[in-house]
């Protein structure tokens, strides 16, 4: 079977290849062969090949890997096509949250103003890619990994339908945690969780039919246990009565992260453009594969030290547990929604999909992040109990936002970006909005 990786020459792309090597050596059924890294940055792609031909040393069976300069030929015989592109590369992301911080407000890359910029443009390249799958892989299914994950899978199944689906991978670092906090196997438990990308909750968590949530948020030092508990804090989670996805703490506690952010020396995106440029152009001049392997290692484990620092600064300041500094899960996540379908080997994951009824209030056709069942059908997502007012009133809210960034995007509505950003909880001013619309350049 073959895979390709639109931007390969990515970061985190040894990740997704440590769980194919994983498949190779337990010779699983319906695993893939060959892997095709598409990156319009040559070098990038070149180091990433390096490293993975190094992480594959030793392992019966591990996939070939090519490289691809272009496109159309990357996705010709495709079974599979993870997009995980960064139009602009993390310069952009430097230049959103800075514009955004100067006018007063959250600039996160998915979240807020970052993520409309982000939003505005990225989309109309997943859309490119949208037509050109059509065009050489009409039989590949696509899993989006690219942020904003919501809408950029929104716009891509435009053209893709129900063979484009989005994945994340906080939703299930988030049941894994909140399992193992209650006691129970992560793996046993049942759960119902609902919202959009990077904004959702997670509503029960079952174990042989017996809820196990109502115990463990009045369970105060459960909580402190893991990481949403210390975000948010005991007494919030009792009083929400739900574990709120990690990136709600952006609008739940949107003045102290604003501060903590304001307070450091650099913004996320700055401490990424400047790592990830010093470990690209290290590992470019090493002459031996095993060396930009361990140059990657130490420079991936740095990078998952300090994630959520700002969150974390805000809500008292403490480290990442050890078992949270291993990196990944979406690329567990993908490849077990990828051995879903491929070979019908029927799972529950939260993915981003179409909304379908699930959520009545929401438009059938607007992607959703929920709980699915994966089969050679693809994904389809299942009944929810009826959101809360509070919940609900948000998901539309940031709905109506990602709606307007692709509207956009698409040129059917000059007035849309304005809009967009201007109605986003964290923006809230038509003034600053236009400010920012007008610096960024749109």
């Amino acid at each position: 079977m073959r895979l390709t990786i639109l931007g390969g020459g990515g970061f985190r792309v040894p990740l997704v290849h440590r769980a194919l090597l994983d498949d190779a050596r337990r010779d699983a059924p319906g695993r893939v062969t060959e892997l095709v890294l598409f990156d319009t940055d040559s070098m990038r792609a070149r180091v990433i090949k390096s490293v993975l031909t190094a992480q594959a040393d030793g392992v019966p069976g591990a996939p070939s890997v090519r490289l691809s300069d272009d496109l159309d030929e990357a996705l010709r015989g495709a079974d599979f096509v993870f997009s995980a592109i960064r139009v602009g590369g993390t310069a952009g992301r430097v230049r959103d949250e800075r514009i955004a911080l100067d006018e007063g407000v959250l600039g996160q890359e998915t979240v807020g103003a970052g993520g409309v910029l982000y939003g505005l443009r990225t989309l109309p390249v997943a859309m490119d890619i949208a037509r050109r799958v059509v065009e050489n892989a009409p039989d590949a299914w696509v899993i989006n990994f690219t942020n904003p994950a919501g809408m950029v899978t929104e716009a891509m199944a435009s053209v893709l339908g129900e063979r484009v689906i989005g994945i994340c991978d906080s939703p299930v670092g988030l049941v894994k945690r909140a399992a193992q906090a209650a006691g129970a196997d992560p793996d046993r438990v049942a759960y119902d969780y609902v919202g959009l990308n990077h904004l959702g909750w997670l509503r029960s968590l079952t174990l042989d039919g017996r809820e196990l949530l109502p115990g463990l948020l009045d369970n105060g030092e459960a909580l402190a246990s893991f990481e949403e508990g210390k975000l948010f804090g005991a007494a919030w989670l009792q009083a929400l009565g739900a574990l709120p996805n990690e990136y709600l703490h952006y609008y739940y506690f949107r003045r102290e992260t604003l501060d903590a952010v304001r307070e450091s020396a650099h913004t996320r995106g700055e401490f990424l453009d400047r790592q990830q440029g010093d470990f690209f152009d290290r590992a470019a001049a090493v002459s031996s594969p095993d060396q930009a392997y361990e140059l990657w290692r130490r420079a991936r484990l740095e990078r998952e030290e300090t994630y959520g620092a700002d969150s974390r600064a805000a809500s008292g300041g403490w480290q990442r547990d050890s078992c949270d500094l291993e990196g990944g899960g979406y690329e567990r996540v993908a490849l077990a929604l990828m051995r879903g379908v491929a070979g019908d080997e029927r799972s529950r994951l939260i993915l981003n999909v179409r909304n379908e009824g699930t959520v009545p209030e929401i438009d059938r056709e607007a992607v959703i992040e929920t709980v699915c069942e994966v089969s050679a059908k693809g994904a389809r997502p299942l009944p929810c109990a009826p959101l809360r007012e509070d919940q609900l009133g948000l998901m539309l809210q940031v709905k109506a936002v990602e709606r307007g960034v692709i509207d956009a995007a698409a040129g059917r509505d000059p007035r849309a970006a304005l809009r967009a950003l201007a109605l986003h909880p964290l923006v809230d001013s038509p003034a600053v909005a236009a400010r920012i619309l007008e610096r960024a350049g749109v």
